[in-house]
């Protein structure tokens, strides 16, 4: 799933390339994706490209005082093209959702696509990025001014839930998904089970610490990379999600994992729970 890191590095993309170029015509191939209709998709052509924004992870591209707002969910994706096929788009059971045409001879633009059989990927037409009703609810985003060491500790206090789930919620905090929660509790030496409203004064300020290191660091790997290769920068970067078996780059422990019912995490016994393995719930179902 695109994270934080991830959709910053496609706004900026974006923000470069469409720079000043007007939209030609927007093809609207998987109609299940849309959320809104009024305005209609098709209210972007002719309008000029203002910009492009992140809030959390969506993806705000401003056309003509009306703003394209994208939540790539799980296995959504944006493709650059320095030239699209000259053939409209028919709607159909493969990857593409919408297809959006500059103005120009080149016939340069891109597509939104979303892998696999589960379709999330999510479209909306706005005249204001606060109509999407998961944007409105976003909570700071961890690198803007905003978010500040108070602001982290009043965001804990009496959270009853544990550190991994808060981390994750959107209305908390925005842009940080399953990834990106595993490492910056691994860099922070902490249990993902670790209640939120009983960590130290120490704990939190190192917790704080490690958020904008971690996400700042992610976004430094990806910039100027092509769009193609964001995927291949963000895996690679990865300490322990997605690392299950393999040695911590810590400490050399076995890098262990918990499944849920739609997800797993990942973490160090060594570095963040004492040596002790952490109860996999769906496992433990199993041996019953």
């Amino acid at each position: 799933m695109p994270e934080l890191p991830e959709v910053e590095s496609l706004a900026r993309f974006l923000a470069d390339h469409l720079a000043g170029r007007a939209v030609d015509r927007v093809y609207p191939v998987a109609v299940h994706a849309l959320k809104t209709y009024d305005p209609p998709v098709t209210a972007l052509e002719g309008g000029a490209c203002e910009g492009v924004t992140r809030y959390g992870k969506f993806l705000d591209c401003q056309v003509g005082g009306l703003h394209l707002v994208l939540h790539l969910a799980r296995a959504g994706w944006v493709r650059w093209s320095d030239k699209l096929p000259a053939v409209p788009p028919r709607p159909g059971k493969g990857p593409l959702a919408l297809r959006v045409r500059l103005a120009g001879a080149d016939g340069a633009g891109f597509d939104v696509t979303e892998a696999g059989s589960q379709k999330h990927l999510a479209v909306y037409v706005v005249r204001d990025p606060r109509e999407v009703p998961g944007v409105a609810r976003l909570g700071p985003d961890p690198l803007s001014a905003d978010f500040t060491p108070e602001a982290f500790r009043a965001l804990l206090e009496g959270e009853r839930r544990q550190i991994k789930g808060v981390l994750r919620d959107q209305s908390v905090l925005a842009g940080i998904g399953n990834a990106y929660s595993d490492e910056i509790l691994h860099a922070a030496r902490m249990s993902p089970f670790k209640l939120a409203a009983k960590l130290s004064e120490e704990e939190v300020e190192r917790l704080y610490a490690v958020i904008g290191a971690t996400l700042q660091e992610a976004v430094e790997r990806s910039r100027g990379l092509a769009l193609k290769d964001l995927k291949a920068e963000k895996k690679s970067g990865l300490r322990v999600h997605g690392r299950k078996g393999e040695p911590c780059p810590v400490c050399g422990d076995t890098i262990r994992e918990v499944s849920f019912s739609d997800s797993a995490l990942q973490y160090c016994p060594t570095c963040q729970t004492g040596g002790k393995p952490l109860a996999d719930r769906r496992l433990s179902r199993l041996l019953k």
